[in-house]
């Protein structure tokens, strides 16, 4: 084999063996600056977007003990690993392809496991592990929450606070007691 093919496919098998994913697009169509948008989005999820001959690719994934998808590896396709989760890689393909109707998701390994075009869609829709964690945390506080308003209302029937009256008060005599000094 050439050194410079060997050079290029164990770089890319260092990026699948670094990454817990690789989704393959298809970017058929999309112009320079489309395709660097693309890259600067995928950025920003902690993902990366490489160009590579799918004859590469191949080798690269073969090499990684990953499944086979070579049947899918046609025409012009792009690879994405990333070091994060790949939730915010799918949605942010699934949101790029929204706007500009390109690229089109073929096929994804996630964890050794072969995942379809629509699957990649489906994951695309869940939410961010800071969202999920988000709505756990609500939940887990509704109770104390709901407990609080209980005795603030068992205690306070009114909906007033007490604390609140003598404020008013002092605020409400304020400006008279300066007009009646003078």
């Amino acid at each position: 084999m050439n050194p410079d093919k060997k050079v290029i496919i164990d770089e890319l098998l260092d990026r699948v063996n670094a990454s817990p994913f690789v989704l393959v697009v298809d970017y058929t169509g999309m112009t320079v600056p489309q395709f660097s948008e693309l890259r600067n989005r995928l950025g920003a999820s902690g993902a990366q977007c490489h160009v590579a001959k799918n004859s590469y690719m191949k080798k690269a994934l073969a090499e990684a003990g990953l499944p086979d998808i070579g049947d899918t590896l046609i025409g012009q396709t792009a690879f994405v690993t990333g070091d994060s989760e790949v939730f915010a890689a799918a949605k942010a393909i699934k949101t790029f392809e929204k706007e500009f109707k390109k690229p089109e998701m073929k096929i994804g390994i996630l964890d050794g496991a072969v995942l379809d075009a629509d699957k990649l869609k489906a994951i695309a829709e869940i939410p961010s592990r800071e969202a999920v964690l988000s709505q756990l945390l609500g939940t887990i506080n509704e109770p104390a929450a709901r407990i609080a308003r209980i005795i603030q209302k068992k205690f306070n029937p009114d909906g007033d606070s007490a604390a609140d009256e003598p404020a008013a008060e002092a605020a409400a005599e304020a400006p008279a007691e300066p007009a009646a000094e003078a």
